[in-house]
């Protein structure tokens, strides 16, 4: 069953002030690096930060730390950090996409820690929350979200078109909770949230 869409959280001046010094440091840097196909701070918001912000609604309230996989450009981990204060692990194997984002988080004062690594290696302690955004598709995604989620946490993740096929596949290999809420942002994706993640034996 597909749930409503969350209405995309308004952010306060000072939040929209950080976020939008986060875009125009991205604009700057994909002259060198490709972070985004398009820069342009309007399509950036539009695109990919409001993306992010309708996660907010679906965070349980008592969440003290999050973990976001692939991080990237930083969606939607660093921007998840930046509006909602809670500390996140930002996992990014790409060298110089981590320098982009360990300079996204001074300049913006964002609770984020980058992590310069395959997520299969990465050192952290389980947290409440797990992120991922276009990653990989659901079953690779939960082998690597398993051993990061505490087991009353949840995992939060959009997924586009094919989340349907995903789910099937996904289903065959894993016992899971699923809660699919609609994207405010394209009619044909979706946000799972995911709970009580085990293998099937």
């Amino acid at each position: 069953m597909k749930h409503p869409a969350p209405a995309t959280p308004t952010v306060s001046r000072e939040t929209r002030e950080r976020l939008d010094a986060y875009m125009a440091l991205l604009a700057r840097w994909s002259e060198k690096i490709n972070l985004v196909a398009d820069p342009r701070p309007e399509h950036v918001w539009d695109r990919h930060v409001v993306d992010a912000l309708q996660l907010i609604p679906l965070i349980p309230e008592a969440t003290t730390r999050a973990i976001d996989l692939g991080s990237g450009a930083g969606f939607p981990g660093l921007v998840l950090a930046i509006a909602t204060a809670i500390p996140f692990d930002l996992v990014e194997s790409d060298q110089r996409k981590c320098a982009f984002l360990r300079e996204a988080a001074r300049i913006t004062a964002a609770p984020a820690k980058i992590h310069a690594c395959r997520i299969e290696a990465a050192q952290l302690e389980p947290a409440q929350l797990v992120t991922a955004r276009a990653l990989a598709a659901l079953p690779e995604l939960l082998s690597l979200s398993a051993r990061l989620v505490t087991p009353d946490g949840l995992l939060l993740f959009p997924k586009g078109r094919g989340v349907d096929a995903e789910l099937t596949r996904a289903q065959a290999q894993w016992h899971m909770q699923v809660r699919r809420t609609a994207s405010c942002t394209d009619p044909d994706a979706a946000i799972l949230q995911i709970r009580d993640l085990r293998r099937v034996a």
